[in-house]
């Protein structure tokens, strides 16, 4: 294309496209230096990224007068010596990391037998949910007979030590395929594995398999199918940690691993009733890991237990050269620490119109346990203009794919699918995206200024602009069951929706019974408190146990 191509009236209508609009005599200035403009992007598209590269640029969610919490103490969790091994395996299979780890540590269970264990539900029943992309029974047998031989010998790794968990299919395993979901990366088999794999195999846990993701990290749709939720086999799991979700929820894992870059973490917990920790912002490194948004990405745990979160956390925290968006900062959680002295805040809106009995009775509990409650507000802000910075990021993470025009081999094609997001994002400016980034520290003292008046705040996985807002700040939250609502089959939805998620339209006469949670949040780097009332509230709400009818 030459300068000539251009004509005022292309011109006249990108304005359009941009929400600009300029003079004849401006846009005749233009056709001049357009084509220079163009050219440079021309060549630096031709110099192919990859994915593990980073930006240049890096967010901190840090304000300049944000001061580390010092660490209090050692790591403390609950004691569990005392409780007995129950006399089945599907006690077992359900049964919370903290007292599986309790176990093993004692002796009265093998991490070979609760792999195998494991390993059985998942031949039975992973065919109905496809919540593991990829099974890696030998990988875990070895690895449960070496947890088993240290524990003969009289060494002891901590929490997870022969624990058997479920790593989402974004980070990478040496030799095994790390498909990301999606079509174009199926037969993607990585050299080395991702940080957290090494950590959590120095932690002594046991690799099962790949959970499934939504097609680079969004959706429960992949390659090979939709995820289920096991409540409910009618509809997707939500996503993108789709797999991880559905897997746990099913006890085809002790645990797994999820990330969130918008709901993609607390969305899944939330349809099947899974306990999701997303912690701060830079704590655990994503070195290994599929990029979808450098600003945004977050790894954190999946479990059936506020307690075991903690335990995970614990064992994946920590900077790395890798990943520069790494934050050094320590984790302290104590299991038995005070937690009366807190001062809970919630918006008034979150539980206005739209808001269920669970979320009322949830927050009921809150105040029944004694803590001080309050309303608080937010400033009137776009927060949801800031998800443009989303799509742009996750554009350039994939630019190969617009720009080779090889998006259409991805299952999912319609107006909210990535192809077409990919596609729009280029239509957006970069000046735009600056101002955007100056928003996003506009909301980042937002967020500072709330939890300055509180130490945690309450609400439903959608409160307010909290979704949006939290993690472009980066502030940690917990979603843990609250109780459950009966249903019909919930239909097709999108992130506006809060499911990230497909299904079916509804079945008629069919009601589902199918769990609700809750979401708390806390301040930068201040995961112990949410943990500690986390710990409480799933107590006083009594639901954590119940089991899907699917998965018995």
């Amino acid at each position: 294309m030459t300068k000539d191509s251009f004509t005022l009236a292309d011109i006249e209508g990108a304005e359009r496209l941009a929400g600009v609009s300029y003079t004849p005599q401006e846009r005749q200035l233009m056709l001049d230096n357009l084509e220079g403009q163009l050219a440079s992007a021309r060549m630096r598209r031709a110099v192919r990224l990859a994915n593990d590269e980073p930006m240049a640029t890096r967010f901190d969610p840090r304000l300049p007068t944000f001061a580390m919490p010092a660490p209090v103490g050692p790591l403390r969790f609950s004691d569990n010596a005392a409780v007995e091994l129950p006399g089945t395996d599907e006690d077992i299979a359900f049964a919370p990391v903290a007292l599986l780890s309790a176990w093993i540590r004692a002796g009265k269970l093998k991490s070979r037998r609760l792999t195998e264990i494991y390993l059985a539900r998942i031949e039975a029943l992973n065919p109905d949910l496809e919540c593991y992309a990829t099974v890696t029974p030998e990988i875990a047998r070895a690895e449960a007979d070496a947890a088993d031989a240290l524990i003969g010998a009289g060494i002891w790794l901590g929490p997870l030590h022969g624990i058997p968990y479920g790593l989402k299919d974004l980070f990478d395993t040496k030799g095994v395929v790390t498909g990301w979901g999606a079509e174009p990366f199926r037969n993607r088999v990585p050299d080395r594995d991702a940080v957290i794999v090494d950590r959590l195999r120095a932690a002594g846990a046991v690799l099962l398999g790949k959970t499934t993701v939504g097609a680079l990290a969004y959706n429960d749709i992949w390659y090979g199918g939709v995820t289920r939720n096991p409540w409910n086999l009618n509809e997707g799991s939500s996503g993108s940690s789709a797999g991880s979700a559905s897997a746990t929820a099913a006890g085809l894992c002790a645990f797994a691993i999820g990330t969130e870059t918008l709901g993609s973490i607390t969305s899944p917990s939330q349809r099947c009733g899974t306990t999701g920790l997303r912690p701060t912002f830079g704590r655990i490194p994503r070195t290994g890991g599929m990029a979808l948004c450098w600003t945004l990405d977050k790894v954190g745990p999946i479990c059936r237990s506020v307690e075991d979160t903690g335990m995970v956390l614990a064992a994946l925290n920590g900077p790395d050269l890798g990943d520069p968006s790494t934050i050094a900062a320590p984790f302290h959680f104590d299991a038995g620490a005070e937690w009366k002295h807190l001062k809970v805040g919630y918006l008034p809106e979150a539980f206005g119109e739209g808001a269920t009995a669970v979320d009322h009775a949830a927050l009921q509990a809150v105040r029944d346990l004694g803590v001080e409650v309050r309303e608080v507000k937010l400033p009137d802000l776009p927060y949801g203009a800031l998800i443009n910075t989303l799509y742009a990021e996750a554009a350039a993470a994939f630019e190969e794919l617009t720009l080779e025009n090889t998006d259409d081999t991805l299952t999912w094609q319609d107006a909210g699918a990535w192809p077409n997001t990919f596609r729009k994002a280029r239509f957006l400016s970069a000046v735009d995206h600056v101002q955007l980034d100056r928003l996003r520290l506009r909301v980042m003292k937002a967020l500072d200024g709330l939890f300055r008046e509180v130490d945690v705040l309450v609400g439903p996985f959608m409160t307010g602009p909290m979704l949006v807002a939290s993690n472009f700040t980066g502030h940690p939250c917990l979603h843990l069951r609250a109780g459950f609502l009966e249903v019909g089959t919930r239909g097709k939805a999108s992130l506006g929706a809060g499911k990230l998620s497909v299904g079916e339209e509804d079945v008629a006469g069919q009601i589902f019974t199918v769990p609700q949670g809750i979401s708390l949040w806390g301040r930068l780097f201040e995961e112990g408190p949410i943990l500690n009332l986390g710990m409480a509230l799933e107590t006083a709400l009594g639901v954590a146990e119940r089991r899907p009818t699917f998965a018995r």
